[in-house]
């Protein structure tokens, strides 16, 4: 029996646009000057975007540990994208917010992002793209992943 082609395996080709747009918005990003936002940061920043969050409430967020957790926030906060504060009331909880550089990357990644989508509109045409958000809308609430999508819980793939 033969072996399939990659070329005919929807989840590997689904995988390599996947990496092929994430790569370009990586590029988009250092050139916008955040040459040290990695790609998961975004599953905190996700997170922290509606509002200050603690430790234990990402590492829920996140499906990680705390420790986990915490080790991405002191990334994060050697990087100048987050900040502790204490929390007023209770001085041994800290709660973790963005900080206007961590507001700025995220705007350089949605600006990254419109322009990944650009290229694709003029690579498909404005006819094509439509129809490929279409597909991936269904393919994305036929396996789950537009619910979590659409309620920030998207989580890193280990």
């Amino acid at each position: 029996m033969a072996e399939p082609s990659v070329l005919d395996d929807p989840t590997l080709l689904l995988a390599a646009a996947s990496n092929g747009v994430n790569e370009r918005v990586v590029r988009y990003m250092v050139e916008a000057g955040f040459d040290d936002v990695r790609p998961v940061h975004g599953y905190v920043f996700q997170h922290l975007l509606p509002g200050p969050k603690t430790i234990g409430e990402l590492a829920d967020l996140l499906g990680v540990t705390q420790q986990g957790a915490s080790k991405s926030v002191a990334e994060l906060e050697r990087l100048g994208y987050v900040a502790r504060e204490v929390v007023e009331g209770d001085r041994r909880v800290r709660q973790v917010h963005l900080t206007a550089r961590g507001q700025a990357a995220i705007d350089a990644g949605r600006a990254a992002r419109a322009t990944v989508r650009a290229d694709l509109e003029e690579l498909l045409g404005a006819r094509g793209e439509a129809a490929l958000l279409r597909a991936l809308r269904r393919v994305a609430e036929h396996t789950g992943g537009l619910e979590t999508l659409t309620t920030r819980r998207l989580r890193p793939t280990t």
